[in-house]
């Protein structure tokens, strides 16, 4: 049997992907779904760590362009990520995984606090962490806090789940005739600003070698097919990996 080429992974969603018909900011039947995809994945064996971005509920960005002062709305849309992470910790546990939320914002009442060695424990013992409020700072998405928190827990990849299958050279939602990469650069997500993550993040997996895997997270079993290797996604990586394997 072939060792997996990942053991230690972080999952990073949108919090669109939370959300339901009618606008619902929340759908427990779409979270219980989701809960499921990441409770497959734990069960093969995998290390699991968790970032939920805030966007179904708050965008701090879109409330600063409407006037409310940039950092108050940064903080405001972490407490958005704090909302989604106990609405997931809530699905993982009625499904029998053992989650633990942690927060960059301590608030003691509702979650821990995020602390590494701690996060590291939880880990080995089987359990999912799900990390909450970014990084803890106004100015920062939660793509910054994704790759932030893979490159501390020393994950062996960065999975993005989103609503389309891989990264493409043009929106794919615009555009029928766009091209969708098996695997690309750094360098080239940057240059041509392929809106994979926000360029620190970006810069951030790349300093640190940390592979991002792009994939549909809506498509059912998508998440433990692109594991083994079977289901469709992109990865970003070092050019000199894509041309070692050339």
């Amino acid at each position: 049997m072939t060792e997996p080429r990942f053991k230690r992974i972080l999952l990073k969603l949108s919090g669109e992907v939370l959300m339901g018909e009618g606008g619902l900011a929340i759908d427990p039947v779409i979270t219980a779904r989701v809960a499921g995809e990441i409770a497959d994945v734990r069960a093969a064996g995998y290390e699991l760590c968790v970032v939920v971005g805030g966007g179904n509920i708050f965008r701090g960005l879109s409330a600063a362009a409407k006037g409310i002062e940039r950092a108050t709305a940064d903080y405001m849309g972490m407490l958005a990520t704090v909302m989604n992470a106990l609405a997931v910790q809530n699905a993982l546990e009625q499904i029998g995984v053992d989650t633990r939320v942690q927060s960059a914002i301590p608030m003691a009442s509702v979650c821990e606090p995020f602390i590494r060695r701690r996060a590291e424990r939880h880990l080995e013992k089987g359990r999912v962490v799900i990390f909450a409020a970014g990084v803890g700072s106004p100015f920062f998405t939660t793509d910054s806090g994704a790759a932030l928190r893979a490159a501390e827990m020393k994950c062996d990849a960065l999975f993005k789940g989103t609503s389309v299958d891989g990264v493409y050279d043009a929106d794919p939602k615009k555009v029928p005739t766009a091209t969708r990469y098996e695997t690309v650069s750094y360098s080239r997500v940057l240059s041509d600003d392929l809106k994979v993550m926000d360029a620190s993040a970006i810069a951030l997996c790349r300093d640190n070698s940390i592979p991002i895997v792009v994939f549909n997270i809506r498509e059912h079993g998508n998440f433990a097919a692109v594991l083994r290797g079977e289901g469709i996604s992109t990865i970003v990586q070092n050019q000199e990996t894509i041309d070692a394997r050339l």
